[in-house]
């Protein structure tokens, strides 16, 4: 719930994997189809830290009513490929102590097809009242392995009152744009030491979501519809030279360089960039901040109009190990449930999966980002869904990281990404 690092709909290859009993509850007996949930006690709910302090509070009211089925929240480190490989152990050595996992949208594909988590019954949940590219986020090959209790989008946060000031009239739609209004906020006074732009390009997952952001935005693409990588194209360098050249050039500090979700959201409440591509988690948190009434958002920009942002956000899952499975898929009922996912909204700017939640007037009075934020989920283009997207990401960040530092050229490292994406999925 708490790490945006996430993105758009789905790729799905099929790469040398043949499962017959996907997601059996015995871990591999050969089982085929949803498992019985049975086992009623105290289960345990495995999520990134919660930054928003919003989560406990969801918890002691679940604890207050089922006492005898207590939860316990742990809470695993901000880092999103952390808390990936804290799963992983977990699953890998057998253990029960993880029941229900918050897992990010792209990692429901490899833990399906590993069989970590189990199959679960479509009919328990209303998920035809949910976005449809949200749901499909969370099936493998025809079954559903999770159920969506928060969608992302990322999202351009810009000063409305430097903008204002500096006789531009609207947000950048385009790159050029973008830096085009920076250079008129620049003359401004109390734009003195501002930078343009930041995003997250830290060498972890969330680099790979703006590397692909800025691919898709640009035409290109990371991995076609089939599954292959196609990320060696002149439209995927457009998108990674705009990248090169606004370090370069000083459109990106170069310190963004070392930012996550939480560097760039406080460098944007504390005057240092203009724009920044975040989470709409970070709405609510501007608002009690030094920026509240002075910005707001607009959808990504891209080369030639707006961008396409990636499909992020979290699907809740139960560990094919967990104890007291029955308690475990109430308990994912009661987190996303409407009423659940709309508080959620209201308190920590969690986009949710619900649509109707989108177009409700008294949300959009009190939340004016919704319109934005429902495009940008829509429009969303997927990181590849694919089984061994471990490595696949670390494929990603590692030439990315490599381009923007400038151990690279652009075209070196497409060539180079693209030639580690063909053998990983290829496995």
């Amino acid at each position: 719930m708490t790490t945006r690092t996430t993105s758009r709909a789905a790729v799905i290859t099929a790469a040398g994997l043949l499962l017959t009993a996907c997601g059996s509850s015995d871990g591999g007996s050969g089982q085929a189809g949803p498992p019985s949930f049975e086992g009623r006690g105290p289960i345990t709910y495995v999520a990134g830290k919660d930054t928003t302090g919003t989560v406990q509070p969801m918890l002691d009211r679940w604890n207050a009513a089922h006492p005898k089925e207590k939860v316990t929240f742990i809470q695993l480190p901000t880092d999103a490929d952390a808390q990936r490989q804290q799963m992983i152990q977990n699953a890998e050595t057998k253990s029960d102590a993880y029941t229900v996992l918050s897992l990010d949208v792209v990692w429901t594909s490899e833990f399906a097809a590993h069989r970590w988590i189990d199959r679960l019954p479509d009919k328990r949940f209303p998920l035809g009242k949910m976005l449809k590219p949200v749901v499909e986020t969370a099936r493998y090959r025809g079954g559903l392995y999770a159920v969506p209790a928060s969608s992302d989008g990322g999202m351009l946060y810009y000063r409305t009152d430097l903008l204002k000031k500096a006789g531009v009239a609207a947000p950048p739609r385009t790159w050029d744009e973008m830096t085009a209004a920076c250079a008129e906020v620049r003359k401004l006074p109390e734009a003195k030491g501002m930078s343009c732009y930041a995003g997250q390009f830290q060498k972890y997952e969330g680099l790979t979501v703006n590397f692909a952001e800025a691919v898709n935005s640009a035409g290109g693409t990371v991995a076609d519809a089939a599954g292959k990588p196609d990320v060696d194209t002149p439209e995927a360098r457009k998108g990674l030279d705009f990248l090169v050249r606004s370090f370069r050039d000083g459109t990106i500090p170069k310190k963004a360089i070392t930012y996550q979700e939480e560097d760039g959201r406080q460098a944007f409440q504390s005057g240092k960039v203009l724009f920044l591509r975040n989470w709409p988690y970070v709405y609510s948190l501007a608002q009690k901040s030094g920026v509240k009434g002075k910005f707001a958002v607009a959808p990504l920009p891209g080369l030639n109009g707006p961008g396409s942002s990636s499909l992020g956000g979290h699907n809740m899952a139960v560990s094919t190990t967990a104890k007291n499975k029955a308690t475990a898929l109430d308990f994912i009922e009661f987190m996303t449930n409407e009423k659940n996912t709309r508080t959620l909204l209201e308190d920590a700017s969690v986009a949710p999966p619900y649509a109707a939640l989108y177009d409700d007037r008294q949300l959009i009075g009190q939340y004016p980002y919704l319109p934005v934020l429902k495009e940008s989920i829509v429009r969303a283009v997927p990181r590849p869904r694919v089984v061994p997207y471990g490595d696949v990401t670390a494929a990603v960040q590692q030439e990315a990281y490599a381009a923007l530092n400038g151990d690279k050229n652009s075209a070196q490292a497409l060539r180079d990404l693209q030639k580690a994406l063909s053998k990983a999925v290829a496995r």
